[in-house]
């Protein structure tokens, strides 16, 4: 089962409660503002702030 896209438009960055973008390639969420990357697991967002990563150039 695959992250469902249709969710980008009812979910938000934790933090600044902006929009995310979808990276397919690496099947996670990327909030551009906070410069913060939020992994999916087994098709379902983590939406954490502790879980998320920074985002790399």
């Amino acid at each position: 089962m695959a992250f469902d896209i249709n969710l980008l438009g009812i979910i938000a960055c934790p933090v600044c409660k902006g929009k995310l973008e979808f990276n397919k390639e690496k099947d996670v969420l990327i909030c551009k503002f906070d410069r913060l990357v939020y992994p999916i697991n087994d098709s379902i967002p983590v939406l954490l702030e502790e879980q998320a990563t920074a985002l790399e150039e």
